[in-house]
């Protein structure tokens, strides 16, 4: 009997091997940008947030997030989850584009810095209007904002 119980462990042992490696190869990368993103610095991006917060300086970071918007006009920015219901905006540097049909909840490695910044009236329009808001929408918006702004110089696209 115990014959058969040691080839038994040993071929599901192999196998479970198999399977984990199979998920292993499944998950890929595509790169775009000018800057080839190192995936093992990548911080959370709730402790980029809290390294980030309070800095007036423009902070360089490398970090991992959910994609929650891609501009639908040329891929040219995205929003990302903050982990809690709320969104920032990643813009790219010197224009570089994603595929504009990126699925949404895509996981991303994204490299470049963090600053402060004011974002006017006429580029949060245009980026509504980017995201695909109504006329009625972008016409709510009066205000400049001054928040985190995020410009990336290379991101990851995790395809699982």
């Amino acid at each position: 009997m115990k014959y058969l119980i040691y080839p038994t462990i040993f071929l599901v042992m192999i196998s479970c091997g198999e399977n984990s490696a199979k998920k292993k190869s499944e998950i890929s990368a595509v790169h775009y940008g000018e800057v080839k993103v190192d995936s093992t610095k990548a911080v959370s991006v709730d402790e980029m947030l809290t390294c980030f917060e309070g800095n007036g300086d423009k902070v360089e970071f490398t970090f991992k997030a959910e994609i929650k918007e891609v501009c639908t006009k040329a891929g040219c920015w995205i929003s990302v989850d903050k982990g809690n219901e709320e969104t920032f905006m990643v813009r790219f540097k010197n224009h570089f584009t994603i595929p504009v049909k990126t699925k949404l909840n895509t996981e991303a490695i994204i490299h470049g810095f963090a600053h402060m910044d004011t974002v006017s009236v006429k580029s949060l329009q245009h980026f509504a209007e980017d995201a695909g808001e109504s006329k009625e929408e972008i016409a709510k918006i009066t205000e400049p904002k001054f928040e985190m702004g995020f410009q990336a110089d290379g991101i990851l696209l995790l395809n699982k």
